[in-house]
């Protein structure tokens, strides 16, 4: 047996663990010939995002040929019939915030890989694995799917580099698009918004959101805009109230209050907005009333908002316009009047004047 001296023998562990430690700590280089890349989409207050490598078609053969038609068995890993990995290099990878529906299928929240089927025909299929975390499509297990679904596989213009897209946006849905050769998968995801908003809210309000007043406004009025859990949207803007009685938190509890079928008490409490409201939060009560056709409580709102801002040209301006569509001619022209008389802005002074002449008042 070769000895090798004490010394020497130090030397030579030393080299052998310098070679293997500098091995094992490779600088970051870019990835060639597919690069890595992520695309996100925002639905809702919900988020998906695909994670990919992005091969090049370089005038090869893709379909058929770099990508099999069908199911394949792969040359490395488990040896099962596989789908394409969607990409190049490891999985991708599909990752949602909230649970979802795509291609009609329930989803929970979480990452999953994303495969490929296509045919000679233009079928294909899509198909999410439980398996998110293997190379490629090399270690496939059928076991793991999550679903698969039927999709349409769609003739469409040159994409040199395989790209991901989101297209077809909407409130609630968004058509995930995988792009590459002149070929598009798509497919569709859908979230159930209002209802992800709602759980998020109930969820918000416990922490330093629930603290103030516009906290519980904001989730009322959104439930109201909706017209979804209207029971929790009244609990949540009589909260509101009880911090802060505002023009806001009484308005959405009026309206909130005439949805469930009591106009007089709706009434009352916009009266009592009203009192507290500002300028423009007035003015703007006014101008809805004027679109509602109801001319009266319209002109009753604007002389409120005069003698609370008695030096407002534009109180008075809006005054003159509800007396005008009404027909109220006399009462008009002596509001445009004082409108102009306290030195108005340059767009309100325009507004009165157009008046005072179609109704022959200058």
């Amino acid at each position: 047996m070769l000895k090798i001296p004490a010394g020497r023998c130090f030397i030579a562990l030393s080299f052998i663990f310098l070679v293997v430690n500098t091995e094992a700590q490779n600088i970051t280089t870019p990835r060639t010939p597919s690069p890595a890349a992520t695309v996100s989409q925002t639905i809702g207050i919900s988020t998906v995002s695909v994670t990919y490598s992005r091969p090049a078609v370089k005038g090869r053969e893709v379909w058929g040929k770099l990508v099999p038609y069908g199911y394949n068995k792969q040359a490395f890993g488990a040896g099962n019939a596989a789908p394409w990995r969607a990409g190049a290099n490891e999985n991708t990878v599909i990752r949602l915030s909230h649970p979802a529906t795509i291609e009609g299928h329930p989803v929970p929240a979480g990452e999953y890989g994303l495969f490929f089927v296509v045919n000679p025909d233009n079928t294909g299929e899509v198909i999410l694995s439980k398996d998110s975390r293997s190379w490629g499509s090399f270690w496939y297990n059928a076991d793991h799917d999550l679903f698969r679904a039927k999709i349409a596989v769609k003739e469409v213009p040159m994409t040199e580099m395989l790209t991901y897209d989101f297209q077809s946006l909407s409130k609630t849905a968004a058509e995930l698009d995988l792009n590459w050769e002149k070929k598009q998968f798509p497919v569709k995801i859908e979230f159930d918004v209002d209802a992800i908003v709602m759980a998020n809210a109930v969820e918000e309000l416990k922490g330093p959101v629930g603290f103030n007043w516009q906290g519980f406004a904001s989730a009322a009025n959104y439930a109201l805009a909706n017209k979804v859990n209207l029971p929790q949207a009244m609990v949540w803007i009589d909260r509101a109230i009880l911090i802060s009685p505002n023009f806001n938190t009484l308005s959405t509890k009026a309206r909130l209050t005439k949805l469930n079928g009591n106009a007089a008490q709706s009434d009352s409490l916009m009266k009592e907005a009203v009192v507290y409201g500002s300028e423009l939060e007035i003015n703007a009560y006014g101008y809805q009333l004027l679109n509602d056709k109801d001319f009266d409580r319209a002109i009753e709102v604007f002389i409120i908002n005069t003698q609370k801002h008695p030096k407002s040209a534009n109180t008075f301006d809006s005054l003159g316009e509800a007396y005008a569509i009404k027909g109220d001619k006399k009462n008009a022209i002596a509001s445009f009047k004082k409108s102009l008389a306290l030195n108005p802005p340059e767009a309100t002074r325009q507004n009165s004047e157009k008046y005072l002449q179609q109704l022959g008042g200058k």
